[in-house]
């Protein structure tokens, strides 16, 4: 393998690879077709190619892969676009391993456009442009050094170094030319025919179910992923908000499982009332984040609206109507990747809800316990009150006791057949869930209402609003007071309320949801409703005119400041480009290399079929043929003129050929002093 070729194959293989990747990054593929692409690439990078003698062999498996892949979509199991794109992936695997010959590098770079094409089928997010980029890059410079390679003669080096910096800046142009086309130009969301959206880091892990089971491990609290963001007003101002989300209640426990008694409701509706609203209510813009992966709206505690919700999907954002369920959960109509509403919430403190307003069955609910419930749990309650029989005196008394006896942890062993005794009495550890669960229902045994409520606790201030990790999924307990409605007291030890995440986790986590969300804004969201909100932005004055002055029709200042920019970057592209067309193209070059085959074909000198200047110049050379000399460097010249990035001078072409028409001149009538033929150059 000569010099440049093994650099060439593995910016095709690494190109190849980041098309994968761009697929890859959706988590929808299959994990055998990541596993075998995976082997493929590094064996490849390796310079191995075990597919080189076994071309109909591994063309046979992949027609049986392909037959394995159709039966699985026919039967429903598999879906068409993620089976086209892991077949793709197959293909291009299957490509790599073999000779690396053109056909093959031409089948590589095919693949690679499949793939990426397939990835914006499937994701579409920031770190699919990346890979597209990468791919981009690497696939054009591969490209580009095969063509140099097919040019140079057998058996010399390709000039890696000559042609790399006129690469590197041809790429450089075709890269900001992308950027400025994605600019200029409103674009579709190609993810419209994937099969689901992703949310850019793995799958969503933050959700609500119709149940609440106890057992397992509490692993998403270590999630730093950001489901929600919000801006409320009046602004607290505060970095950490400590605030409660509330997104449902849970008022029947059957032993294992929280549910609800009232049943959910089938009207829709824009906004809905949960609850009477004040003049002091807070309220919340919110955006639920692709990560939150749920349907259910989430609040300030105590919610009184909510409503005006847009789904944001794969084809676009459009109002959805929204409806009530049971427990108070109010969800979205229609599924989106992510979705924004707004929301109105009593000040923190009480609900307001009296008992009356409850439905019977609500009311009820409230004191039931679960069959078998450990005779223990009661009278565990009744010792640790010791009489107190106010509602909202005794959950603070045994919250604090909670928090003082057991221990807060996430690695539990699983489902066991009793788990609050076993909380309570065996393992004495737990998280959120076990505590509110534990704290609800011995209130409950000594005749005091209390009901489960879950959502996220806590609130990061960034700018302009707040973010909540997933991390920051809790649970609590309502206590229902006479008067004043359901107060929230919360069991949890303090320090394990929020999220567990790293502090730099979360801050990486932190700098990629902000570039993902610009990502999203400016370029799979851009259309021409932004392009008209940029150009107003510029033009209009927003100065409010001053009282019985009309207003100015002149434009603002920073409107004649982007007319001055866009006028020097107009006279600046002219400016280059009118020097790149008056500069010496490669095309003078080809028209040099004609001009010089026209003099060697007087003096009866021609190329066979297919070979270059360079290679006749080496054929004569090893013939010691008289003009040798005079060609040598007419072809070295023409070599880097066209490969080299050093376009011919004015007048140098014409200097050089009028050195050759001298030396076939000589040549001709040495022979002809001879009186015998010149050197036929015809055979090689």
């Amino acid at each position: 393998m000569r010099k440049g070729t093994r650099l060439r194959l593995v910016l095709r293989d690494l190109g190849s690879g980041f098309a994968f990747a761009s697929m890859a990054v959706s988590g929808q593929l299959p994990i055998w077709s990541l596993v075998l692409y995976g082997v493929a690439l590094v064996v490849a990078l390796a310079g191995r190619r075990p597919f080189a003698n076994r071309v109909t062999l591994t063309a046979l498996l992949l027609l049986a892969v392909a037959l394995t892949l159709g039966t699985n979509v026919l039967a429903g199991s598999l879906n068409l676009v993620v089976a086209a794109c892991a077949f793709a992936g197959l293909i291009s695997a299957q490509r790599l391993l073999s000779t690396p010959d053109a056909a093959t590098d031409g089948q590589v770079h095919l693949s690679g456009l499949l793939m990426v094409a397939g990835g914006a089928a499937l994701s579409g997010e920031l770190v699919y442009g990346l890979f597209l980029i990468a791919f981009g890059v690497l696939a054009s410079i591969a490209l580009a050094l095969g063509v140099v390679e097919s040019a140079v003669p057998e058996g010399e080096p390709v000039p890696v170094r000559a042609v790399m910096g006129p690469l590197a800046t041809g790429v450089g142009f075709a890269v900001l030319g992308a950027v400025a086309f994605f600019i200029l130009f409103p674009r579709l969301n190609w993810n419209m025919i994937g099969p689901s959206a992703s949310p850019g880091l793995g799958v969503a892990t933050a959700g609500f179910s119709n149940t609440v089971r106890l057992g397992g491990a509490g692993t998403i609290k270590g999630n730093p992923r950001i489901v929600l963001r919000a801006t409320l007003s009046p602004d607290p101002e505060k970095e950490a908000l400590d605030a409660y989300w509330v997104g449902r209640t849970y008022d029947v426990f059957d032993g294992m499982e929280w549910s609800n008694a009232r049943a959910t409701s089938d009207g829709s509706e824009s906004m809905t009332t949960l609850r009477p609203g004040r003049e002091n209510l807070i309220h919340q813009r919110v955006e639920l984040m692709p990560a939150y992966g749920a349907r259910t709206l989430v609040a300030l505690e105590t919610p009184s609206r909510l409503g005006n919700a847009v789904a944001n999907t794969q084809v676009g954002s459009r109002r959805t109507q929204i409806h009530e369920l049971g427990g108070g959960e109010v969800r979205f109509r229609d599924s989106g990747i992510s979705y924004s509403y707004e929301a109105y919430s009593l000040p923190p403190g009480a609900s307001g809800d009296d008992i009356q307003d409850l439905p019977p069955e609500e009311q009820d609910a409230l004191l039931s316990l679960p069959e078998g419930l450990d005779v223990r749990v009661g009278q565990t309650a009744a010792r640790v009150l010791n009489g107190e029989r106010d509602p909202l005196a005794a959950a603070r008394k045994l919250s604090a006791w909670l928090q003082r006896e057991y221990s807060y942890t996430l690695e539990l062993s699983g489902d066991v057949p009793d788990p609050v005794a076993d909380f309570l009495f065996q393992r004495k550890q737990g998280h959120c869930e076990h505590f509110a669960t534990a704290l609800t229902l011995m209130l409950r045994t000594q005749g005091m209402r209390a009901r489960l409520a879950t959502g996220f606790f806590g609130g990061e201030r960034v700018t302009g609003g707040y973010v909540v990790r997933a991390g920051d999924a809790h649970a609590w307990t309502h206590v229902l007071v006479p008067g004043r409605g359901f107060i929230t007291v919360d069991a949890t030890p303090p320090a394990h309320r929020a999220s567990q995440s790293p502090r730099l986790l979360e801050q990486l986590i932190n700098f990629y949801e902000v570039v993902e969300s610009q990502w999203r804004d400016v370029v799979l969201d851009y259309n021409f409703r932004d392009q008209l909100t940029v150009v107003r932005s510029l033009t209009r004055s927003h100065e409010v005119p001053k009282k019985d002055e009309p207003p100015s029709r002149a434009p603002p200042p920073r409107a004649f400041g982007a007319a001055l920019l866009a006028a020097a970057a107009a006279y600046t592209a002219w400016r280059l480009l009118t020097q790149f067309l008056s500069r010496e193209r490669p095309l003078e070059a080809t028209r040099f290399a004609d001009a010089v085959e026209a003099q060697l074909a007087s003096a009866r000198i021609t190329r066979v079929d297919g070979e270059t200047l360079e290679a006749l110049d080496a054929r004569l050379a090893r013939e010691r043929h008289p003009l040798s000399p005079a060609l040598a460097p007419v072809a070295r010249r023409y070599l880097e003129a066209r490969f080299g990035g050093r376009p011919l001078q004015q007048g140098e072409a014409a200097r050089l050929l009028t050195d050759l028409r001298r030396a076939v001149l000589t040549e001709s009538q040495r022979v002809a002093s001879e009186g015998t033929r010149p050197p036929q150059a015809r055979a090689s």
